[in-house]
């Protein structure tokens, strides 16, 4: 396997894909047609030099992508509601151009303040459901005479199992299911081009649906690595006080699991491999195999932004004719 640096997020039927300042977004339409989008990535930060440092760097990709993936999310929904109904596309045509451009420039707005809101509410949530909360059941046990340090262990426990049953639970979510099945399919064009194969429907369903660079992966990296720094604060006599170590512990966990997974993707060892397996058990979970149209909306996603065939000539010596024919 040789990395690629394409990565993406399975959508309301689609996939969309990134590589270096592009990402595209492909959509099945109810019409059965394939609605492809492409844009420039920007970074919510900005380009300073200092957010590529080690660990800034991994906060920086996880605000980005909740960022740029529930802008994304917010697109699909619109593609497979049919984007507009007929009262809307009549008070539209009897509009003025300007109007138009008016009333479009308001709901970008709207849209923006919408995707900024709804980022900073997931953050929010996730964060008391997952981080906040294990610690306060844990510490329940202080009733009975347990110490901060048995408080912590528990603490690990009582997060994992939250972990594990919110999968397990959105897992069986009929509508859910289906966008596992498109993140089967992401799964499954990536490791076909990183290992060599033509990007075609045959190749990319015959691959693996589970990769090592997957959210699902740096989640549960999230989870054992805020486990392990969480003891840092065993010796600390103030309850508030490791509360609040624990909410400014959050940017360095991040940090600290990001590079962990990069590294995991970019080699072959057997740490890596070793290390990759609690996270790739997981992916059992929150992907499905794919059926081929899910893998042609994939591909669509995947050679907007990426040059496949020149990528399997430079790592692999394999030459693919372009036959100029779609997915």
């Amino acid at each position: 396997m040789k990395p690629s640096n394409i990565g993406g997020q399975a959508v309301m039927e689609g996939i969309m894909m990134r590589h270096n300042d592009k990402y595209s977004i492909a959509v099945r339409r109810p019409d059965k047609g394939i609605e492809l989008k492409v844009e420039d990535y920007k970074s919510v930060f900005g380009k300073a030099k200092f957010l590529k440092y080690p660990l800034i760097r991994g906060v920086v990709s996880f605000v980005d992508s909740l960022v740029v993936g529930t802008k994304c999310l917010m697109y699909s929904a619109e593609i497979v509601g049919d984007e507009e109904d007929e009262e809307e596309a009549r008070e539209n045509e009897s509009l003025s151009e300007e109007e138009r451009a008016a009333k479009k420039a308001k709901e970008d707005k709207q849209f923006k303040w919408l995707l900024y809101v709804t980022v900073a509410i997931s953050i929010v949530v996730s964060i008391a459901a997952f981080m906040l909360l294990p610690y306060a059941l844990a510490s329940l046990c202080r009733k009975i005479g347990a110490s901060e340090f048995v408080v912590t262990i528990v603490e690990a426990f009582v997060k994992m199992a939250l972990f594990i049953s919110y999968m397990l639970l959105i897992s069986r979510m009929k509508d859910i299911q289906r966008t596992f099945m498109y993140h089967g399919a992401e799964h499954k064009c990536i490791n076909c081009v990183e290992h060599g194969l033509p990007l075609t429907v045959e190749n990319v369903m015959a691959s693996s649906r589970q990769h090592r660079r997957c959210g699902t992966s740096f989640l549960f990296l999230v989870m054992i690595v805020s486990i392990f720094l969480h003891f840092i604060f065993v010796l600390v006599p103030v309850y508030w006080v490791r509360l609040l170590g624990r909410l400014l512990m959050i940017p360095v966990v991040a940090g600290i699991s990001f590079e962990i997974i990069q590294w995991a993707g970019r080699t072959d060892s057997k740490l890596a491999e070793f290390f990759s397996k609690p996270g790739l058990a997981m992916q059992k979970l929150t992907t499905k195999e794919p059926d081929p149209d899910m893998v042609e909306v994939a591909i669509k996603a995947v050679e907007a932004v990426f040059d496949w065939r020149t990528y399997l000539k430079e790592e692999f010596g394999v030459e693919v004719p372009d036959d100029g024919k779609d997915a």
